[in-house]
């Protein structure tokens, strides 16, 4: 409908012509009589018809939208990429479409189809799967554009912006060993997700190379919100052979393992150790003030942003993969074994 109500179908019955020839005088495509053309016009402009020009756009693939499917808008880490990915599209005259997958395959499937039924220019998406991934390789097998962004999938030919997950865990897990620690528990999420399959390679390459060996039992997997993280630190350090410190694979569960270890009347870092991968804001503001490995999130969002761009306006190379170092940021959350 438009406004009015007046519909193609109305304009194409008043001017006695087909939809097809009402469609083809209106926008200017194909053939029509100039006597016909002007006659669906002046029919047009008498019954007030106007054409829905965002919702052609959009079947044409003319409207300059992104979509961009990150693993959760409800993570700062993925809050900020988005808003970064935007400003740099809005410099190039380019709207960003959300919408989350929630770290949910199926759903990530769903929002894919539906965003490729609007004929979004690209996307900037976070795979939920390392390995579930064929719907991804058929949207890249369609031609549209991609940007994997924090994650990558297999067999998916596309460009890629990352850190180095594996050195960035290795060498947090390296400066908890070099202050005594042997029992270092591991928070992380699920394991289908290529970020936490990384980082737990990092924490237990790091193990063996200091000899230490691998335990499970100090593993606690949460979902990646504070809550869960909240019960998975309870059940982490409730057993009787406690870690002495922690490492957490992200900044929703590094503050959840705040609250699960303050709720237990354990001290950072006088009872435990703690380094979480990812910084944010409140980092600083506890006290004493977390040590993390930092992730150069100001950088990643605009790149792919750019990267896109660059394969919406035709550039043909090969699939281009971004891996940035991350930093390792002390504070005051890691003590000495030996004080005590």
């Amino acid at each position: 409908m438009t406004q009015k109500g007046i519909t193609l179908k109305d304009v194409a019955a008043a001017a006695n012509v087909s939809r097809a020839t009402a469609a083809r005088a209106l926008n200017s495509y194909g053939y029509v009589g100039d006597e016909t053309a002007l006659r669906v016009i002046e029919a047009a402009d008498r019954l007030g018809y106007r054409a829905n020009l965002v919702a052609q756009a959009l079947r044409s693939g003319q409207l300059p939208i992104v979509g961009f499917v990150p693993g959760d808008i409800q993570n700062p880490f993925f809050a900020r990429i988005a808003h970064d990915i935007e400003a740099e599209l809005r410099k190039h005259r380019h709207n960003l479409l959300i919408a989350s997958s929630e770290e949910n395959v199926e759903q990530e499937k769903e929002l894919l189809e539906s965003l490729r039924s609007l004929s979004i220019r690209g996307f900037i998406l976070a795979p939920t799967s390392a390995t579930d991934s064929q719907h991804i390789v058929q949207l890249a097998r369609e031609g549209a554009p991609i940007v994997m962004i924090d994650r990558v999938a297999k067999e998916v030919h596309c460009d890629s912006v990352v850190v180095d997950n594996e050195g960035g865990a290795r060498e947090a897990v390296d400066y908890l060993v070099a202050h005594g620690h042997r029992r270092i528990g591991l928070l992380r999420d699920e394991s289908r997700i290529f970020t936490a399959q990384e980082r737990l390679a990092g924490y237990q390459n790091s193990l063996q190379s200091h000899g230490i060996t691998f335990d499970e039992s100090l593993i606690s997997v949460s979902r990646s919100t504070v809550e869960h993280a909240i019960e998975a630190t309870i059940r982490l350090f409730s057993r009787h052979n406690r870690p002495t410190a922690v490492f957490t694979v992200d900044s929703l569960m590094t503050q959840g393992a705040l609250l699960g270890l303050r709720s237990m009347g354990l001290s950072i870092p006088d009872d435990v150790s703690l380094v979480g991968f990812d910084d944010f804001n409140l980092a600083t503001f506890t006290d004493p003030q977390i040590t993390v490995v930092a992730q150069p999130i100001s950088e990643i969002g605009p790149l792919a942003a750019k990267l896109l761009l660059e394969r919406l306006a035709g550039k043909k190379v090969a699939p281009r993969h971004i891996r940035f170092p991350t930093r390792l940021i002390v504070r005051g959350s890691v003590s000495r074994l030996h004080k005590r």
